[in-house]
């Protein structure tokens, strides 16, 4: 929806910062800019507007007495009854905005205000009465929150672009980010890729005062299977609930669009959201195109269709910008895909509905299905697997050798999330100084930890929402729709959503023939048979492909022997990573990737691009 970012103390120049701040993400809100600015605070604002369109709704927006403000970014659902409720206590509103409400609701009910709330949100309240800043981030993530504190003031902001205009905050590049980014494929740790500023997790909320910041979890999402209820209830509960988030997620005083991918989450989305219009990008490479299969959905659908064709020079042009958007390095190559088809919905609609969260909700991804495979092997005792995966280390290239040696691997070692790029011994042998930092099974041991009584698919959603979910596919969905001014919408990612999703037994998640298996006979109501059954893909990109092409390949060559990549690499482990994939001996088209994405962030950061 918009963009916020401040920060706390006075300066001679506060107004001029905050100008250089907020002008750093105008992207996420070109509408309109505001600001509010005191001894204590200084608080920025760039504007997409979807509701109450009138300066009414511009912010900071204040309370009746004018000694508390509010800026955020977001969208809050349930508002209008939260509004009910506030007026029957007597509080008197000047405008329609959601905004509002929050502050309102915050006067109200202190930090209570939190447990109301059904949306995705990142805002601050200046308490100016006690010098206190108070904020928020929501349930799973959808929108950013990035602090840093420096000099004993708080600095924040949608993005870290913005932080980074804070006159004398050094930038330095946080050296175990990247170690540990070389395993997750994104920023994983809350101390970000640069040195000193931190992500503020989901479902946390925090309180800044005279130098002192106290964060605390509000919320947290807890599975518990309910066996009670038969397969065709859960499809009626799943049917139900995505309905009414789906109709919550179209209010909106301008028109709403949707994505459509070949998957059948965008595809169930846009089937039950009725709308005007669906957008989709392909590549032009028949395996990496569903242009044909969105256009024949939406012709059935009776939706528009919107799509574009990303020419391979193109997708190789726009990665210094996505990167440079993304703030943190992020290997994913489908957030370039992502950048376009938002742009593309950009041409024609201020907001779009997408399908995120479904697969970390009833089971989605293909490796959830490995617990099933993996069974004949799991049900041994712990020391036979472990000789059986230590026997299968030394056989030559052979089918079977990774079954048995995933196999004899518990799963807190073998799963950290939907990417596992280079392990500790990998990434140690490529690091020019590798500091050996947090190894992968640490940073998810509390959250195994958490969910060590739940089923092995259960906890694999538990560390995914934890870790894929937020480091990627939301990092993703937020900076590449806010880099063209357009609001992505999660129906998926709702609170409500989630309290049938935490309940549905692991039989109806995953089965021998297909996953997100409840959600499937939910989406069959709306979808031809084909779609709704059609396994998970991800957005294809052909990057295995175009780094063994010539001109790709000499690209990616020349930043693995730059001065960049000798000074955190070794430089002939990463050109004998290429090679190798080149000859085809190997398909190391993601440890590529992984590597290459931070060394072009690197240069627009740190490099050339950024002088």
């Amino acid at each position: 929806m918009c963009g916020i970012c401040g920060f706390t103390g006075h300066l001679v120049t506060s107004d001029e910062i905050l100008e250089h701040m907020m002008n750093k993400i105008i992207h996420r809100g070109p509408d309109s800019g505001g600001k509010y600015m005191d001894e204590g605070i200084a608080m920025g604002f760039r504007r997409l507007s979807f509701r109450d369109l009138s300066a009414n709704g511009n912010q900071p927006i204040y309370n009746e007495n004018r000694d508390m403000i509010i800026t955020f970014n977001g969208e809050i659902y349930n508002d209008k009854e939260i509004r009910k409720e506030l007026e029957e206590k007597g509080h008197v509103m000047g405008s329609t905005a959601d905004t509002e409400v929050l502050l309102h609701g915050y006067e109200e009910w202190g930090e209570g205000i939190l447990d109301r709330l059904r949306g995705m949100f990142a805002f601050v309240i200046w308490d100016k009465k006690k010098e206190t800043l108070f904020g928020a981030r929501d349930f799973f993530g959808i929108k950013p929150f990035y602090y840093t504190i420096f000099n004993g003031q708080m600095i924040y902001g949608s993005e870290i672009k913005s932080i980074l205009e804070y006159p004398d905050l050094p930038r330095e590049v946080n050296v175990e980010a990247l170690e540990n980014y070389l395993t997750f494929q994104y920023s994983v740790l809350p101390e970000t890729f640069f040195k000193g500023i931190f992500k503020l997790p989901p479902a946390h909320c925090f309180t800044f005062h005279k130098g002192d910041l106290s964060i605390r979890r509000y919320w947290s999402p807890v599975f518990e299977a309910d066996n009670s209820k038969s397969l065709e209830e859960w499809v009626d509960e799943i049917d139900h609930v995505m309905a009414d988030s789906v109709e919550a997620h179209k209010v909106s005083d301008v028109e709403v669009g949707s994505f459509l991918s070949s998957g059948v989450d965008s595809s169930y989305v846009a089937a039950t959201f009725q709308g005007d219009k669906t957008f989709t990008v392909g590549f032009d490479y028949e395996k990496y195109n569903e242009i044909d299969y969105a256009k024949a959905l939406s012709e059935k659908i009776q939706i528009d269709n919107y799509s574009k064709l990303i020419s391979t020079q193109e997708y190789w042009d726009a990665i210094p910008k996505v990167q440079y958007h993304m703030d943190e390095p992020l290997a994913d190559a489908s957030a370039v895909a992502l950048y376009f088809v938002s742009r593309t919905a950009a041409e024609h609609v201020k907001a779009a509905m997408s399908g995120e969260g479904a697969d970390e909700f009833f089971g989605g991804y293909n490796i959830y299905r490995e617990p099933h495979a993996l069974r004949p092997l799991t049900i041994l005792p712990r020391p036979i697997r472990k000789a059986l995966g230590a026997f299968a280390k030394m056989l030559p290239k052979m089918k079977g050798k990774n079954y048995l040696i995933r196999g004899s691997k518990d799963l807190n070692e073998r799963f950290i999330g939907n990417a596992f790029i280079f392990n500790e011994q990998e990434r140690e042998s490529i690091l020019a100084h590798p500091t050996g930092k947090y190894p992968h099974t640490q940073l998810t041991a509390p959250y195994y930890e958490q969910a060590k009584n739940w089923d092995p698919v259960t906890q694999m959603q538990y560390i995914d929402i934890h870790f894929w979910l937020i480091g990627d596919i939301l990092l993703k969905a937020d900076k590449m729709s806010m880099a063209n001014s357009l609001e992505v919408r999660v129906p998926f990612l709702d609170k409500e959503v989630f309290n049938v999703a935490r309940k549905i037994p692991a039989k109806y998640k995953v089965t021998k023939q297909n996953t997100k298996f409840a959600m499937r006979q939910a989406a069959h109501r709306y979808l031809p048979d084909m779609v709704a059954e059609k396994k998970k893909l991800g957005f294809p990109v052909p990057i295995r492909i175009w780094l063994r092409q010539d001109a790709y390949y000499e690209k990616v060559k020349a930043a693995f022997t730059s001065p960049a990549a000798a000074k955190y690499f070794r430089t002939d482990k990463l050109v004998a990573l290429l090679d190798e994939h080149r000859a085809q001996k190997a398909d190391n088209s993601r440890k590529i990737w992984t590597i290459y994405m931070f060394l072009v962030w690197h240069d627009v950061y740190f490099g050339k691009e950024a002088a």
